[in-house]
């Protein structure tokens, strides 16, 4: 067996070699991906679900939310302020919500998804990672169409992927969302916007956190910086330049 089967096998049908699991090994071989034929993954100190097949939580993600959270238990333990709101904008699955969430009892977090079939996802992953509803809400439209409130941090894995580097894998182009991939010209479509709308949804000393590929840093500062007091890109485990913090919006 393959690694991926073996994990198949662990995770989903608990060692027994079954019928579905055999017929879940041949759509695994046509290349339909591990984390769908399981149902969920981790990430970080929770579970994701997967029920609706959003985009799936990549390490670099994961890394980059770790990055953000310790920033944010810093941060709480130098002010006063009761509660940290937090916008996870082009959410998905909801991975970058919930985890922090999960890790900062503190903070409450919005949840904006364009394709409203991920909703029920979302609030699956909050509620099967002992959340309380209460400390969230959901919207729908196209970026922040429908959110009125002020945010302390957005962050946002949005669709960045620039079609003509030409390296995305067969296996994701046929069966992730492409509206959680393709970014439109450079990639940068969706970006530019979030960086020129965001200010208005941040409070004063406000962050933006943006996931993105390294060929966009560039043109990334070049807007943010037209927007925002400091833009800084760091990089992520594999030492790719992947998410950017922008701080402080102009007034």
């Amino acid at each position: 067996m393959t690694q991926d089967e073996e994990w198949l096998l662990k995770e989903k049908y608990g060692s027994k070699k079954t019928v579905s699991f055999l017929a879940d090994c041949e759509l695994l071989a046509s290349g339909k991906p591990l984390a769908y034929l399981i149902g969920h993954v981790p990430f970080l100190n929770t579970i994701i679900y997967l029920e609706s097949h959003p985009l799936i939580p990549r390490p670099e993600t994961e890394f980059w939310t770790e990055h953000v959270i310790q920033e944010i238990t810093n941060r709480r333990s130098q002010t006063s302020t009761i509660q940290i709101k937090i916008l996870d904008l082009c959410a998905g699955s909801g991975c970058i919500g919930t985890a922090v969430l999960k890790a900062l009892p503190d903070t409450s977090v919005d949840f904006v998804e364009i394709d409203t079939a991920h909703h029920p996802t979302i609030h699956t992953n909050i509620e099967k990672n002992d959340i309380a509803l209460s400390r969230t809400q959901i919207f729908g439209g196209n970026l922040f169409e429908n959110v009125t409130g002020i945010y302390d941090y957005i962050l946002t894995n949005p669709p960045y992927i620039d079609a003509h580097l030409n390296r995305t894998e067969e296996s994701v182009t046929a069966h992730e969302p492409a509206l959680a991939l393709w970014g439109g010209l450079n990639g940068m479509d969706v970006i530019q916007r979030i960086i020129e709308t965001s200010p208005q949804h941040l409070t004063e000393n406000g962050v933006l956190y943006i996931e993105h590929e390294p060929e966009q840093v560039e043109a990334i500062h070049q807007h943010g910086k037209q927007n925002f007091h400091e833009v800084e890109t760091f990089v992520d485990q594999f030492g790719i330049f992947r998410f950017t913090r922008l701080f402080r919006p102009l007034k």
